[in-house]
């Protein structure tokens, strides 16, 4: 269950810890027709920017490294849903190839932290929709039958709107 308590004190904050937990956020590309896609974050909590290892030959790659966009990042978790807006830009910086480096971000690129094809990308949020909400199952349920008893919406948590 997501943390009203964070929810309420500091939801820049809740919002990069639950994106560093997240195994892969949906990415959006600034190519009109393409889908989002999953990537896998790697979060720079300090300074609030999400970095993602790409493929320089892919459509995502090509894209913004022809031109940065503002795209989309979705992260959607059973108590924890955001969307984010931001600027995606290459920034291939040694030294945080190396911070985020880990056996599996080898796994995709063979040729090491030099390998030819990695792009890493720089994802800076601008702002954010988020909702959360700390109910349980049973919680879940007491909601639902509570609304039909009583004509009110369920209280299934809060929602809130942000910048970064």
């Amino acid at each position: 269950m997501a943390s009203l308590k964070k929810f309420e004190e500091n939801p820049q904050r809740q919002l990069l810890e639950e994106i560093k937990g997240a195994r892969c956020v949906m990415l959006g590309s600034p190519v009109p027709d393409a889908h989002m896609q999953p990537m896998a974050p790697q979060v720079d909590e300090d300074a609030g920017v999400i970095y993602f290892y790409s493929d320089n030959t892919s459509e995502l790659g090509q894209a913004i490294m022809a031109r940065p966009a503002n795209v989309h990042l979705c992260h959607i978790d059973k108590d924890y849903q955001a969307c984010v807006k931001g600027m995606l830009t290459p920034h291939n910086d040694k030294a945080i190839i190396e911070k985020f480096w880990n056996p599996a971000v080898e796994a995709w690129y063979p040729g090491g932290k030099t390998d030819p094809k990695m792009l890493m990308l720089k994802f800076e949020p601008k702002d954010a929709a988020v909702w959360a909400s700390d109910k349980s199952a049973i919680g879940f349920l007491y909601e639902v039958a509570k609304a039909k008893l009583t004509g009110a919406a369920p209280d299934m948590g809060k929602t809130k709107e942000f910048g970064l």
